[in-house]
């Protein structure tokens, strides 16, 4: 299993069949389809410019916008999915770094963007796209390292937005999903939108969780990757809230970071009755039927209660991060946690 040995520490297939009709809902309403590269209609561009200059504070960058950007370039999957659901196509010129298969309503626009690179593409490539915005999904978008840092942008004239999971300091919940999609929302002069795709998304999470707030708590572990030590979702991790929400405990929510390593003997004296796969396209993670290969096969978990009764969840990477899949994975996990409720 050498293909398990090395974490994938940059962030697969939601079941997406309640999620896109939702969401073609959503989109439908918010008049998503365009195929053009520009503004949009002189009606929608004269109706999202009221209410500007908008501010906005991201992780401790400070922007002005006197008009909706434009040209915009996002870098990893679930910023792309939250504009595309938001009715943005219009707006966006270039994308990179898909993990998973996209949402089917809103595939057909996804695969009209240009794809910039299969990781993060480098600062030339994005400069290539013309953009006045750049949305980050996670904190390697802006790899300083790599030539990327908002500071370099900003330089180059060019907004930058990072999700804002990746800001630090504290817990993630679904209020910051919430608050993600508000905010872009209100930076494209799109609130209206912003605020129907959320009030269906906390409709969609009210649900799920009602349906199992009286059933005990089962204890999970999150398997992301590994097979020296265990690389798990911590206790500041948007994961620890979806578990919860669905009816369970994040065995290692007293890890004070968003992801971190544990060791096998640490899982062992947790007894997980429930894991979570994490399933994505990354360098190194390993397919989800290999992940479930390598657990069953290590005799010192053979009595883990999760492993000996074979009680898996598989849950796309994409749809545990702050954004428009996050609702639907509680159901997913709340459905694997607790099935006999949802019969």
């Amino acid at each position: 299993m050498s293909q398990l040995l090395t974490p994938a520490r940059t962030r697969g297939f939601l079941r997406a069949t309640a999620a896109a009709v939702a969401l073609s809902s959503m989109v439908s309403a918010a008049g998503c389809g365009s195929s053009d590269e520009g503004g949009g209609d002189a009606k929608t561009t004269a109706a999202v410019h009221a209410g500007f200059p908008v501010t906005i504070d991201n992780c401790g960058v400070t922007t002005t916008y006197d008009e909706p950007p434009s040209r915009v370039v996002t870098i990893h999957q679930h910023p792309a999915e939250l504009m595309l659901a938001l009715g943005l196509r219009d707006r966006m010129v270039g994308t990179a770094f898909p993990d998973s298969a996209v949402l089917p309503e809103l595939r057909k626009d996804y695969e009209t963007i240009p794809e910039l690179a299969e990781k993060e593409p480098s600062f030339e490539k994005i400069l290539d796209a013309e953009p006045d915005f750049v949305y980050g999904g996670y904190g390697s978008a802006f790899a300083e390292n790599e030539g990327r840092s908002r500071k370099a942008f900003a330089d180059a004239g060019i907004d930058t937005y990072l999700n804002r999971e990746y800001c630090g300091g504290k817990q993630v919940t679904m209020k910051d999903t919430y608050d993600e999609i508000r905010t872009i929302g209100k930076v494209f002069g799109v609130p209206d939108r912003a605020d129907q795709l959320v009030e269906d998304l906390e409709g969609r999470v009210g649900q799920a969780a009602g349906t199992v707030e009286d059933e005990p708590e089962v204890p999970v572990f999150v398997y992301d990757s590994g097979d020296k030590s265990a690389f798990t979702a911590g206790g500041r991790s948007l994961g620890t809230e979806l578990i919860r929400l669905a009816g369970g405990e994040n065995v290692f929510a007293d890890l004070d970071d968003v992801f971190g390593d544990v060791s096998w003997e640490q899982v062992v004296e947790r007894k997980p009755e429930a894991i979570a796969v994490y399933d994505y396209a990354g360098a190194g993670a390993g397919s989800v039927e290999e992940k479930k290969e390598f657990l069953l096969s290590q005799p010192a978990l053979a009595d883990v209660p999760a492993v000996r009764n074979k009680r898996f969840v598989v849950l796309p990477l994409t749809a545990t991060l702050v954004g428009v899949r996050s609702a639907y994975a509680v159901e997913d996990l709340a459905r694997g946690l607790h099935p006999e409720r949802f019969r």
